[in-house]
């Protein structure tokens, strides 16, 4: 099945229920595009300070380009990465909404740069202006796609705990997008963390992602506690993660803006 066939059967997910039966009490995930420009602005200014120039990052100590308002991964033609390539897909996405993409990012999608040397250099070229008018215009598009891909991870993401814990993570998800800040805050840790499914992204085997958030959460009183107790939750397995990680990575000198991060949950803006 070729990537856009892989797509199209993931967009018809929107529209019919899912089999499982945990899955089913699953509240639908409908973003307006209002909402789609609102969220997409809030994560692109999380990601690179809402910064055309940061739509195309690449950072230094990193081997493969960030692009987009959620600094998608994108690797070169051959590269191997423990990390989840995604840009890829959101191309295909793109085309499947009727975006023509640029004839040589049409041609071959992988990613044309393979140094960040070589990619710093061509900062100012033909193409680089070109994709960054690309990613600067579809900045809803962009948003929907995250949505897409946490409509298609939730049911992976639960299936691997006990009904009953299943059914207080539901409820929990649930919960939170009731709330105006709820898609954004869980759109954004997805982007910020990941899924948490992959071994490889995980510090003795403990994940810092969207799953091991919500498996963390207490169980809330009503809903106005729901967001503290996601934050509170997000702020554990962070710290988690820092204890859990290398010494020599030195992770503790990021928590801080980590933490700052998950704090605008808690903000109406």
């Amino acid at each position: 099945m070729n990537i856009i066939s892989k797509i199209l059967q993931t967009i018809s997910i929107l529209s019919i229920p899912l089999s499982a039966s945990c899955v089913e009490e699953y509240k639908p995930i409908l973003i307006s595009s209002a909402d789609a420009e609102a969220v997409g602005r809030k994560i692109w200014r999380n990601e690179c300070g809402g910064t055309i120039t940061g739509l195309t990052s690449w950072n230094q100590g990193e081997d493969f380009p960030s692009l987009g308002i959620c600094h998608f991964i994108w690797y070169f033609k051959g590269q191997v990465s423990p990390f989840c390539e995604i840009f890829p897909d959101v191309l295909a996405f793109l085309v499947v909404r009727g975006v023509v993409l640029p004839d040589w990012l049409a041609k071959d999608r992988a990613c044309p740069w393979s140094s960040r040397d070589e990619f710093m250099q061509q900062l100012n070229s033909p193409q680089m202006v070109e994709l960054r008018e690309l990613l600067q215009n579809t900045i809803c598009l962009q948003a929907e796609f995250m949505a897409l891909r946490l409509q298609k991870s939730l049911p992976v993401m639960v299936s691997k705990f006990p009904q009953a814990k299943r059914q207080q993570m539901i409820k929990s998800f649930n919960l939170l997008m009731l709330q105006p800040q709820g898609l954004y805050a869980i759109l954004d840790y997805l982007n910020f963390k990941g899924e948490g499914l992959l071994p490889t992204e995980a510090y003795q085997g403990e994940g810092w992602g969207l799953i091991q958030v919500l498996e963390t959460m207490k169980e809330s009183q009503g809903d106005e506690s729901i967001l503290n107790a996601f934050v509170e939750a997000a702020n554990d397995v962070l710290e988690r993660r820092v204890a859990n990680s290398p010494i020599e990575r030195n992770e503790k000198r990021w928590l801080k803006g980590w933490q700052n991060r998950t704090a605008t949950y808690l903000r109406a803006e």
